[in-house]
């Protein structure tokens, strides 16, 4: 059973920024805020003892999934505009006037939702205070920006609508704080971030990873502080490089590349069985995420240890450049990246585990290549069908669900496609094989837990179609 909170925004816009420095809208709207505005709503109906206890129930509830649809951002220009309130103290002042206050820089983000409702679910085994909570949402008139205009309900729900994890959370005595602040005129403090509940305890398979290193002299960090860094979207050129880079390495080394890396039989046809596969990891997943790129993993097939490999150790040892003690990729414009192997790194975005979990519902960090071209007149619901059938296919598994979008679910990793009409080189750069196919994000409930990881679609083996399991169906 599930409380949900469906929130629909009347004039199909929704104004909320993450931060006060920030460009990107706060979409979709995060617990926090939402209770911020039940909170004003009871506060505005008089403060009821009865109705202060629903809220604070839901304070101690854990932290809701949220679904919502994809979005496109309209700018967010820089305005200076005269504060609300003029300073303390100014009064009987020509400056207590509009137009005589000193400007302030503001920005006003807005999301642009394809559907402008939003429900909030969190998943408890008994729904207490729905009434009162009801009759509190209804007088929401609006969630963010006062021009954000709601119309909010409480309902419950026994069906398993896909969702994404939030990223901040109500916390305990939340509504307590609000009070505080408000009377003392200050503004409201974000709530709690979730903390992603995606490392997995269990022991992670034989990945080699290897993490991007800055290998540059004293002088050059001097003048160039940040080394180069490349985000998500390049990812799959980078891995594709790597594989290519190891089976260079077979030849450099006098061995012939087995089909468990290279994916072919001797006769040059495609193998049927499992073989290496490269992945990107990344800071993303986390909040205030931005994508970069730090690291990158090689899979081998189940039951299969890289390290124990002779032949794979000998073709690795071919790629270590002397002068930089490390593996040096070249990606053309994008430069060069330096790897070197790291092992039980203390970073969560290096650790294999958090993508070995076991769970039901699993997201796309990177998008997935559709594994045939659509036809004529396909639509979203031909779409969902290729990516059901490939990702039974490729788990073993049967699929519930599937929800397509142009965005991810995941924070920091970048949207299917560029928005709007950004050029198409800021999109996802891919293997010239894969140029034709269409990317898409996408969120899948299997009808069994599923054990990570998971790769899924045409270009798994080259970083795309990674997967991370949802925080709230993770063990």
């Amino acid at each position: 059973m599930a409380l949900v909170l469906e929130i629909e925004h009347l004039l199909g816009v929704a104004f909320a920024a993450q931060g006060p420095d920030r460009a990107e809208p706060d979409w979709p709207p995060q617990p926090d805020r939402v209770f911020s505005a039940l909170v004003a709503a009871w506060a505005a109906r008089g403060e009821v003892p009865a109705e202060r206890a629903a809220l604070e129930w839901l304070e101690h509830q854990d932290a809701p999934t949220i679904a919502a649809a994809a979005y496109s951002q309209r700018p967010a220009l820089l305005s200076f505009v005269p504060p609300n309130d003029p300073a303390s103290g100014s009064k009987g002042k020509l400056t207590v006037m509009p137009a005589r206050r000193a400007r302030q820089p503001r920005r006003f983000p807005a999301a642009l939702p394809e559907d402008s409702t939003v429900r909030l679910m969190w998943h408890t085994a008994e729904v207490q205070h729905l009434a009162t909570l009801d009759a509190i949402a209804r007088d929401v008139g609006y969630v963010g920006h006062s021009a954000s205009l709601t119309r909010c309900r409480f309902l419950t729900d026994a069906t398993s609508a896909a969702s994404q994890p939030a990223r901040r959370r109500i916390y305990p005595g939340r509504l307590r704080d609000l009070e505080v602040r408000f009377r003392a005129g200050q503004r409201p403090l974000p709530g709690q971030d979730v903390v992603p509940a995606q490392i997995s305890k269990q022991t992670p398979p034989d990945w080699l990873v290897l993490q991007l290193i800055d290998n540059r002299a004293e002088s050059e960090r001097r003048v160039q502080p940040t080394a180069l860094t490349i985000d998500l979207r390049a990812a799959p050129v980078a891995c594709k490089a790597l594989r290519d880079a190891v089976m260079s390495g077979y030849g450099k080394a006098g061995l012939p590349v087995p089909e468990w890396v290279s994916g072919h039989q001797p006769d040059g046809a495609p193998t049927k069985a499992a073989h290496l596969a490269a992945v990107p990891l990344a800071f993303a997943g986390y909040p205030n995420a931005d994508g970069n790129l730090l690291g990158l993993a090689l899979i081998p097939p189940a039951g299969h240890d890289l390290l124990d490999d002779d032949g794979f150790v000998a073709a690795m040892r071919t790629l270590v450049s002397p002068e930089a003690d490390a593996i040096r990729l070249t990606l053309g414009r994008l430069g060069e990246l330096l790897l070197a192997p790291t092992f039980d790194s203390a970073k969560r975005s290096l650790q294999p585990g958090r993508y070995c979990c076991t769970a039901l519902r699993w997201t796309t960090l990177t998008p997935l290549v559709l594994d045939r071209h659509l036809k004529e007149g396909d639509g979203p619901e031909a779409m969902a069908a290729i990516v059901a059938t490939s990702a039974a296919r490729t788990t073993g598994t049967p699929v519930a669900q599937v929800v397509l979008s142009k965005h991810a679910a995941i924070e920091g990793a970048p949207s299917a496609a560029p928005s709007g009409r950004a050029p198409r080189w800021t999109g996802w750069t891919v293997p010239d094989k894969l140029r034709s196919r269409r990317l898409v994000h996408a969120t899948i409930v299997f009808k069994r837990a599923v054990t990570g990881p998971v790769l899924l679609g045409a270009g798994r083996f080259y970083g795309l179609g990674l997967c991370l399991p949802l925080p709230d169906t993770a063990s």
